[in-house]
Formats: structure tokens, C-alpha cells, sequence
């Protein structure tokens, strides 16, 4: 038997915690991060002391780490993580499910952890893994699942287990040599 006053929340009590809970984190992500956009701040975990660019916007389950670099404009899909020593350019998308690791051996020291750089305008497809020291270059393209263990140049799309060239444009007007501009 329960004494008087314990007991079980009723459904309007447990919504307003979540609101209440919701708006505390949202709150507490706004004023860290100006201009960046959580989608579901209460389900995203930012600790440390990273940096996001304004115009970010940052799915749910998202996971950042200490000492991660965001540009702006960035697009960061549901349940991706972000390890420490990740810098991402401007404007570079990630997918969900997307995992980016920093240490080669685990567990090592933070020592022996290495960076991983993603340049401007590249784009990391759905749960791709990008393995430590790996630098992808401006524009370039990492397929859905792929597994990058070594740098992928600027332009070039890359896929597979481990990630190997699949084309050197994703634009199929430089493919074929015809001279143009990209906006």
C-alpha cells in the first residue's frame, strides 16, 4: 500500500514534466549555441567545449563531444556521433547513424587519439564510420555504410567496406570534362 501523496504521475503531471524538461534544454543549447537549431535538444548530448557554427542544425541522439569543431550551415543527422578531435567545414552534411572515431586501438590514451577533418561542403552518408587520422576533403562524397580508412580527396565520391573510389566528380558535367561553374 502506498502511503498518501506517493504514487504514480498522472499523464497530464508526466507530459508537463516533459515540457518542463524540454524547455530547460532547449533553453540551456540556445544561449551555449546561438543560432544553431536542436531538434530535440532533451535527446542530445553536448559535452565539453565544442564549437557549432550558426545555422547548424543538430538531430536527435546526436552525440558531440569535447573539443569538436562545427562549422555553419552544417546539417547533423538523428544518432550520429562525434567524437573528440572531429572538425567539421561549413556547410557539410552528415548523415544519421553516421560515426566518426578517434582512437585506432582502444581503449588508449588521449594521447594517442588522432583528429579527423571533414572540409567544406563534404557529405558523410547514413551510418558511414570514419576511422581516426582521415581527412575528407571540400565537396567530397562518403557513401551510405561506407567505412573510410584513409583520406578521401577533394570531389571524389567514395563507397564501400573499406571505402574505395567510386568517381572523381559528383557532378557528371566534370565528369565528362565540360567546362562550367558550381554555384
Amino acid at each position: 500500500r502506498r502511503p498518501e501523496g506517493v504514487g504514480m504521475l498522472t499523464e497530464v503531471q508526466f507530459l508537463e514534466v516533459l515540457e518542463a524538461l524540454h524547455a530547460g534544454t532547449r533553453f540551456r543549447l540556445q544561449e551555449a549555441f546561438p543560432g544553431v537549431v536542436f531538434k530535440c535538444p532533451q535527446f542530445t548530448n553536448v559535452w565539453g567545449t565544442p564549437r557549432i557554427g550558426a545555422g547548424t542544425q543538430v538531430g536527435a541522439f546526436v552525440e558531440i563531444g569535447d573539443g569538436v569543431v562545427i562549422g555553419r550551415d552544417c546539417r547533423i543527422g538523428a544518432h550520429a556521433f562525434l567524437c573528440p578531435g572531429v572538425v567539421l567545414g561549413d556547410g557539410v552534411f552528415v548523415g544519421p547513424h553516421a560515426c566518426f572515431t578517434n582512437d585506432r586501438h582502444p581503449p588508449s590514451p588521449r594521447s594517442e587519439w588522432e583528429n579527423i577533418v571533414v572540409e567544406a561542403g563534404a557529405v558523410i552518408g547514413a551510418r558511414a564510420v570514419i576511422l581516426p587520422g582521415v581527412t575528407v576533403g571540400e565537396k567530397a562524397v562518403v557513401g551510405a555504410g561506407a567505412v573510410v580508412t584513409r583520406a578521401v580527396p577533394a570531389g571524389e565520391t567514395w563507397c564501400g567496406m573499406p571505402a574505395r573510389r567510386l568517381r572523381t566528380s559528383y557532378c557528371q558535367l566534370c565528369d565528362a570534362g565540360v567546362s562550367h561553374s558550381h554555384p
